[in-house]
Parts: C-alpha cells; sequence; structure tokens
C-alpha cells in the first residue's frame, strides 16, 4: 500500500463522510421548514409532525432545492412571500448543519 493509495482512501472517506452530512441536513432543514409552515398554517400536534414529513418528503421530487420551495409557497400563499421562504429555507439550514454536526460529535 502507498503513501497515494492511502490519501485517496482518504479523501473518497471524507467525501462519502461530508455527502451523508449533507444528505442528513438537508432532511433536517425540511423538517424545520415544515415544522416553521405548519405553525404559520396554524397546525399543531401530530398534525404539524405529519405536514412536516409531507415537506421532507417533497424533496424527493427532483434534485435540487425548488421541489421544497414549490411546496411550500404553494401552501403558504398568502402567508409568506417567495423572499420570506427562501430566507427560512437559508436560516434553517444554517441551523440544520449545525445540529447534525453537534450530533456527529
Amino acid at each position: 500500500m502507498t503513501t497515494f493509495d492511502d490519501r485517496e482512501r482518504s479523501y473518497e472517506a471524507k467525501f462519502a463522510h461530508d455527502a451523508n452530512l449533507l444528505f442528513k441536513a438537508e432532511a433536517r432543514r425540511n423538517r424545520l421548514l415544515g415544522e416553521w409552515a405548519a405553525e404559520l398554517l396554524g397546525k399543531s400536534g401530530e398534525d404539524a409532525k405529519s405536514y412536516a414529513l409531507t415537506v421532507v418528503s417533497s424533496d424527493f421530487e427532483q434534485p435540487g432545492d425548488d421541489d421544497v420551495f414549490r411546496k411550500l409557497a404553494g401552501d403558504l400563499e398568502g402567508h409568506a412571500d417567495a423572499a420570506t421562504i427562501r430566507a427560512k429555507m437559508a436560516e434553517m439550514m444554517g441551523e440544520a448543519k449545525k445540529q447534525v454536526i453537534d450530533e456527529a460529535k
């Protein structure tokens, strides 16, 4: 085994680890967004949890964040505008990354 092989394995492991953390952070962000949106819609308890899961599952429709944005924009019409939703998406991504990293420690 050469140093190059060791280094290559190390980079591959780091890439896989980072991709896994990003996946978890995006799912966490979507759940947090779902909880925020549920509150705006006046949902609580199990109804709010169920709604948050629909936001998480909406992310599997196509790559990227547009599917989540479309879901929220449609559901929050009259409650939040596009700029507010985008800002909340960015805010929640930061919070989700922090939570996932803290849990990984």
